[in-house]
Protein backbone atom coordinates (compact mmCIF):
# COMPACT_ATOMS: atom_id res chain seq x y z
CA UNK A 1 0.00 0.00 0.00
CA UNK A 2 1.06 3.24 -0.45
CA UNK A 3 3.28 5.19 2.62
CA UNK A 4 3.04 8.79 3.50
CA UNK A 5 6.03 9.46 1.46
CA UNK A 6 3.97 9.29 -1.70
CA UNK A 7 3.59 12.14 -3.38
CA UNK A 8 -0.58 13.08 -4.19
CA UNK A 9 0.56 13.51 -7.83
CA UNK A 10 1.66 9.85 -7.90
CA UNK A 11 -2.15 9.16 -6.68
CA UNK A 12 -5.17 8.33 -8.85
CA UNK A 13 -8.71 7.74 -7.92
CA UNK A 14 -11.82 6.78 -8.82
CA UNK A 15 -14.85 8.52 -7.74
CA UNK A 16 -18.25 6.90 -9.38
CA UNK A 17 -20.99 9.27 -9.30
CA UNK A 18 -19.07 12.21 -9.38
CA UNK A 19 -20.73 14.60 -11.47
CA UNK A 20 -22.51 16.29 -7.69
CA UNK A 21 -23.20 16.51 -4.39
CA UNK A 22 -20.73 14.11 -2.41
CA UNK A 23 -18.59 12.95 -5.17
CA UNK A 24 -18.62 16.09 -7.17
CA UNK A 25 -17.16 17.74 -3.58
CA UNK A 26 -14.58 14.70 -3.10
CA UNK A 27 -13.58 15.12 -6.39
CA UNK A 28 -12.55 18.69 -5.65
CA UNK A 29 -11.05 17.56 -2.35
CA UNK A 30 -8.95 15.13 -4.03
CA UNK A 31 -7.96 17.32 -6.90
CA UNK A 32 -6.73 20.23 -4.30
CA UNK A 33 -4.77 17.70 -2.53
CA UNK A 34 -2.89 16.97 -5.99
CA UNK A 35 -4.38 13.43 -6.83
CA UNK A 36 -5.44 12.61 -10.42
CA UNK A 37 -9.29 11.99 -10.36
CA UNK A 38 -11.45 9.62 -12.35
CA UNK A 39 -15.12 11.10 -12.23
CA UNK A 40 -18.31 8.93 -14.14
CA UNK A 41 -21.49 9.82 -14.43
CA UNK A 42 -24.65 7.98 -16.75
CA UNK A 43 -25.44 11.77 -18.57
CA UNK A 44 -22.63 13.41 -21.17
CA UNK A 45 -24.48 17.13 -20.47
CA UNK A 46 -23.49 16.16 -16.30
CA UNK A 47 -20.32 15.10 -16.90
CA UNK A 48 -18.86 18.12 -18.66
CA UNK A 49 -20.86 20.30 -16.20
CA UNK A 50 -18.28 18.30 -13.65
CA UNK A 51 -15.14 18.90 -15.80
CA UNK A 52 -15.73 22.29 -16.19
CA UNK A 53 -16.61 23.02 -13.00
CA UNK A 54 -12.96 20.96 -11.26
CA UNK A 55 -11.02 22.26 -14.05
CA UNK A 56 -8.08 20.47 -13.40
CA UNK A 57 -6.85 19.66 -16.86
CA UNK A 58 -5.35 16.29 -17.79
CA UNK A 59 -5.51 15.67 -13.70
CA UNK A 60 -8.98 14.58 -14.01
CA UNK A 61 -10.80 11.90 -16.48
CA UNK A 62 -14.87 11.80 -16.43
CA UNK A 63 -15.98 8.30 -18.33
CA UNK A 64 -19.63 7.86 -19.38
CA UNK A 65 -20.55 4.58 -17.00
CA UNK A 66 -24.04 3.75 -15.14
CA UNK A 67 -22.79 2.04 -12.44
CA UNK A 68 -25.63 -0.49 -12.59
CA UNK A 69 -24.10 -1.87 -15.25
CA UNK A 70 -21.31 -4.09 -15.37
CA UNK A 71 -20.00 -3.67 -18.85
CA UNK A 72 -20.14 -0.18 -18.44
CA UNK A 73 -17.33 -0.45 -15.40
CA UNK A 74 -15.57 -3.60 -17.52
CA UNK A 75 -14.99 -0.41 -19.68
CA UNK A 76 -14.62 2.38 -17.19
CA UNK A 77 -11.77 -0.13 -15.88
CA UNK A 78 -9.95 -0.47 -19.40
CA UNK A 79 -10.03 3.50 -20.06
CA UNK A 80 -8.61 4.08 -16.74
CA UNK A 81 -5.89 1.36 -16.99
CA UNK A 82 -5.18 2.94 -20.77
CA UNK A 83 -4.62 6.26 -19.13
CA UNK A 84 -3.17 6.07 -15.68
CA UNK A 85 -2.59 1.91 -15.54
CA UNK A 86 -3.47 1.55 -11.84
CA UNK A 87 -5.89 3.19 -9.01
CA UNK A 88 -4.66 4.02 -5.54
CA UNK A 89 -8.66 4.84 -4.29
CA UNK A 90 -11.80 4.38 -4.76
CA UNK A 91 -15.11 5.74 -4.36
CA UNK A 92 -18.05 4.12 -4.63
CA UNK A 93 -20.23 6.82 -4.30
CA UNK A 94 -23.01 6.14 -7.20
CA UNK A 95 -25.91 5.61 -5.86
CA UNK A 96 -30.09 6.37 -6.35
CA UNK A 97 -32.77 6.99 -3.86
CA UNK A 98 -36.01 5.70 -3.70
CA UNK A 99 -38.89 6.16 -0.86
CA UNK A 100 -42.60 4.77 -0.15
CA UNK A 101 -44.43 2.71 1.48
CA UNK A 102 -44.33 -1.12 1.46
CA UNK A 103 -47.63 -1.53 -0.68
CA UNK A 104 -46.68 0.77 -3.36
CA UNK A 105 -42.67 -0.71 -3.85
CA UNK A 106 -42.87 -2.46 -7.13
CA UNK A 107 -40.13 -4.84 -8.89
CA UNK A 108 -39.37 -2.67 -11.28
CA UNK A 109 -37.90 0.16 -8.67
CA UNK A 110 -36.71 -2.34 -6.23
CA UNK A 111 -34.33 -3.94 -9.09
CA UNK A 112 -33.32 -0.23 -9.85
CA UNK A 113 -32.33 0.77 -6.74
CA UNK A 114 -31.08 -2.32 -5.98
CA UNK A 115 -28.78 -2.45 -9.13
CA UNK A 116 -27.30 0.57 -8.62
CA UNK A 117 -27.10 1.07 -4.58
CA UNK A 118 -25.44 -2.82 -3.83
CA UNK A 119 -24.77 -4.71 -7.83
CA UNK A 120 -23.17 -1.63 -8.51
CA UNK A 121 -20.99 -1.04 -5.57
CA UNK A 122 -19.64 -4.97 -5.59
CA UNK A 123 -19.42 -4.40 -8.97
CA UNK A 124 -17.11 -1.01 -9.27
CA UNK A 125 -15.14 -2.98 -6.46
CA UNK A 126 -14.80 -5.89 -8.58
CA UNK A 127 -13.83 -4.15 -11.79
CA UNK A 128 -11.32 -1.78 -9.74
CA UNK A 129 -9.31 -4.63 -8.47
CA UNK A 130 -6.82 -5.22 -11.12
CA UNK A 131 -6.20 -1.46 -10.96
CA UNK A 132 -5.69 -1.69 -7.42
CA UNK A 133 -3.46 -4.63 -7.09
CA UNK A 134 -1.33 -2.30 -9.98
CA UNK A 135 -0.48 0.21 -7.40
CA UNK A 136 0.34 -2.42 -4.90
CA UNK A 137 -2.75 -1.93 -3.17
CA UNK A 138 -4.87 0.41 -1.88
CA UNK A 139 -8.40 2.39 0.19
CA UNK A 140 -11.64 1.56 -1.19
CA UNK A 141 -14.69 3.68 0.01
CA UNK A 142 -18.16 2.49 -0.51
CA UNK A 143 -20.70 5.29 0.47
CA UNK A 144 -23.81 3.78 2.78
CA UNK A 145 -26.23 5.38 4.59
CA UNK A 146 -27.63 6.69 8.20
CA UNK A 147 -30.46 4.65 6.83
CA UNK A 148 -28.72 1.52 7.77
CA UNK A 149 -28.93 2.17 11.35
CA UNK A 150 -32.50 3.41 11.98
CA UNK A 151 -36.03 2.84 10.97
CA UNK A 152 -36.93 5.32 8.06
CA UNK A 153 -40.50 4.86 7.01
CA UNK A 154 -40.75 4.36 3.59
CA UNK A 155 -37.33 3.61 3.13
CA UNK A 156 -37.54 -0.09 3.01
CA UNK A 157 -35.42 -0.85 -0.30
CA UNK A 158 -33.09 2.28 -0.08
CA UNK A 159 -31.99 1.26 3.34
CA UNK A 160 -31.40 -2.59 3.14
CA UNK A 161 -29.06 -1.71 0.03
CA UNK A 162 -27.12 0.47 2.08
CA UNK A 163 -26.74 -2.65 4.78
CA UNK A 164 -25.79 -4.01 2.67
CA UNK A 165 -23.22 -1.94 1.06
CA UNK A 166 -21.87 -1.86 4.99
CA UNK A 167 -21.97 -5.53 4.56
CA UNK A 168 -19.72 -5.43 1.65
CA UNK A 169 -17.44 -3.11 3.41
CA UNK A 170 -16.81 -5.40 6.35
CA UNK A 171 -16.67 -8.58 4.38
CA UNK A 172 -14.34 -7.01 1.61
CA UNK A 173 -12.23 -5.03 4.26
CA UNK A 174 -11.44 -9.06 5.61
CA UNK A 175 -11.05 -10.96 2.04
CA UNK A 176 -8.83 -8.19 0.13
CA UNK A 177 -6.20 -6.94 3.25
CA UNK A 178 -3.84 -9.55 1.80
CA UNK A 179 -4.25 -7.96 -1.20
CA UNK A 180 -3.07 -4.69 0.78
CA UNK A 181 -6.22 -3.13 -0.13
CA UNK A 182 -8.29 -1.37 2.75
CA UNK A 183 -12.15 -0.93 2.36
CA UNK A 184 -14.23 1.44 4.98
CA UNK A 185 -17.73 2.98 4.25
CA UNK A 186 -19.62 6.21 5.01
CA UNK A 187 -22.89 6.67 6.44
CA UNK A 188 -24.28 10.21 5.96
CA UNK A 189 -26.80 11.56 7.58
CA UNK A 190 -28.98 14.35 5.79
CA UNK A 191 -26.50 15.82 3.62
CA UNK A 192 -27.79 18.60 1.35
CA UNK A 193 -27.22 17.71 -2.24
CA UNK A 194 -29.67 17.59 -5.45
CA UNK A 195 -31.02 13.74 -4.12
CA UNK A 196 -31.71 15.67 -0.49
CA UNK A 197 -34.09 18.23 -1.87
CA UNK A 198 -35.61 15.99 -4.83
CA UNK A 199 -36.54 13.85 -1.50
CA UNK A 200 -37.36 16.49 0.44
CA UNK A 201 -38.81 19.39 -1.60
CA UNK A 202 -40.43 21.91 0.04
CA UNK A 203 -37.95 23.60 2.37
CA UNK A 204 -40.94 24.22 5.17
CA UNK A 205 -39.51 20.48 5.72
CA UNK A 206 -36.18 21.31 6.21
CA UNK A 207 -36.45 22.74 9.61
CA UNK A 208 -37.93 20.01 11.32
CA UNK A 209 -35.32 17.31 9.98
CA UNK A 210 -32.75 19.88 11.76
CA UNK A 211 -34.32 19.65 14.65
CA UNK A 212 -33.49 15.72 15.04
CA UNK A 213 -29.80 16.66 14.66
CA UNK A 214 -27.94 17.48 17.70
CA UNK A 215 -25.59 19.74 16.37
CA UNK A 216 -28.28 21.68 14.82
CA UNK A 217 -27.91 21.99 11.06
CA UNK A 218 -27.56 19.63 8.11
CA UNK A 219 -24.67 18.27 6.43
CA UNK A 220 -22.99 19.58 3.51
CA UNK A 221 -21.38 17.92 0.66
CA UNK A 222 -18.17 19.05 1.84
CA UNK A 223 -18.88 17.31 5.32
CA UNK A 224 -18.42 13.88 3.57
CA UNK A 225 -15.68 14.99 1.39
CA UNK A 226 -13.09 15.66 4.36
CA UNK A 227 -13.92 12.04 5.83
CA UNK A 228 -13.76 10.30 2.37
CA UNK A 229 -10.54 11.72 1.51
CA UNK A 230 -8.96 11.10 5.02
CA UNK A 231 -9.99 7.28 4.28
CA UNK A 232 -8.15 7.21 1.04
CA UNK A 233 -5.42 8.33 2.17
CA UNK A 234 -2.55 6.75 3.95
CA UNK A 235 -3.09 8.90 7.18
CA UNK A 236 -6.16 6.34 7.46
CA UNK A 237 -3.63 3.16 7.26
CA UNK A 238 -4.64 1.20 9.94
CA UNK A 239 -8.39 1.86 9.19
CA UNK A 240 -10.43 -1.04 7.60
CA UNK A 241 -13.63 -2.78 7.78
CA UNK A 242 -15.22 0.36 9.42
CA UNK A 243 -17.69 2.56 8.96
CA UNK A 244 -17.70 6.22 10.05
CA UNK A 245 -21.39 8.07 10.15
CA UNK A 246 -21.32 11.41 9.33
CA UNK A 247 -24.45 12.92 10.75
CA UNK A 248 -24.16 15.58 13.11
CA UNK A 249 -25.04 13.09 16.00
CA UNK A 250 -28.36 11.94 14.24
CA UNK A 251 -27.79 8.38 14.96
CA UNK A 252 -26.57 8.13 18.46
CA UNK A 253 -27.66 11.00 20.03
CA UNK A 254 -31.03 12.81 21.08
CA UNK A 255 -31.02 16.91 20.58
CA UNK A 256 -30.69 18.92 23.35
CA UNK A 257 -34.03 19.73 25.05
CA UNK A 258 -32.76 22.82 26.32
CA UNK A 259 -31.37 24.52 23.41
Amino acid sequence: MNTDRTPAADRTVLVTGGTSGMGLATARRLLADGSRVVVTGRDDARLDRAARLLDAGDRLLAVRADAAVPADLARLADTVRERYGKLDGVFANAGVAGFRPLEEVTEDEFDRITGTNLKGVLFTVRHALPLLDAAGGGSVVLNASWTQHRGLPGAAVYAATKAGVRSLARTLGSELAGRRIRVNSVSPGYIVTEMFHRAVPDPADHEPIRGHVPLGRLGTAEDVAETVAFLLSDRSSYITAQDIVIDGGLVPAFPSLTG
